[in-house]
């Protein structure tokens, strides 16, 4: 079966389906790691993707984002200056009606309208001004941090900008 476009699941349009334990084969999410590089150091400078609309992100989204921007990192700052975090978890599941394709399948398909469906993924539920990605870095290490995260915008379905912290020396 062919998986439905992502526009179909981008927009908030009912309450967030997050019970898992009511719910037998929700398909594992695809993210490996949350927090990636220096995870011990303090890093001066926090760079932020931060959404400008409500939206819900898939999980397979969040994983390509996520690796863009690490091996950016990894091959233009390195492993040991700076520290990565992916700040939201895909909670809401994803349900499809699956249509039947092929010849006669136009016949076939008319079933029940808004059937439940089946579970075939996970999704973030974000809000406007929420932070969905932080890269902490040294400040020689600024433009390099902005344009990995400039590629992983490209990969989210939602408008986006990045946001620049100084965090403050105690």
């Amino acid at each position: 079966m062919v998986r439905k476009p992502a526009k179909m699941y981008r927009n908030l349009a009912k309450m967030a389906y997050t019970r898992r334990e009511y719910m037998g084969g929700v398909p594992g999410s695809k993210i490996v790691q949350f927090d990636m590089g220096n995870l011990t150091q303090d890093f001066p400078v926090e760079l932020s993707i931060v959404v400008e609309e409500a939206c819900q992100i898939r999980h397979s989204a969040l994983e390509a984002s996520r690796i863009s921007v690490n091996r950016q990192l990894v091959k233009g700052v390195g492993r040991a200056n700076y520290h990565f975090k992916l700040r939201t978890y895909p909670h809401h599941v994803l349900r499809e009606n699956k249509q039947a394709t092929g010849a006669g399948a136009d016949r076939v398909s008319e079933g029940m309208r808004r059937a439940f469906g089946k579970a075939v993924g996970t999704a973030a539920r974000v809000q406007p001004g929420q932070k969905v990605f932080s890269v902490w870095v040294n400040p020689q290490h600024i433009d390099k941090a902005k344009a990995a995260l400039q590629r992983a915008i490209y990969k989210l379905p939602t408008p986006a900008r990045i946001v620049e912290e100084r965090v403050a020396e105690a």
